[in-house]
């Protein structure tokens, strides 16, 4: 079974939107790649509710994958 690190995921997700042109992007774009950092920031970080978060989507992503058996 193959396993995904979150904050990894994550980080490999912030790279390649920061290899786009800053000419290219729009407004909602450049949201998104602020609320991407900030959860990458959360998950990272060892507090309480970087740990909390983390927990719920463990409990999410295993929910989900019990739903598809």
């Amino acid at each position: 079974m193959l396993t995904i690190n979150v904050g990894v995921l994550l980080a490999v997700i912030v790279l390649l939107r920061l290899r786009l042109r800053t000419e290219a992007r729009s407004r909602n774009d450049e949201k998104l790649s602020v609320i991407i950092v900030f959860a990458l920031g959360v998950v990272i970080a060892p507090t309480p509710l970087g740990e909390g978060i983390s927990d719920f989507l463990d409990q999410l992503a295993s929910g989900i994958t019990d739903s598809s058996r």
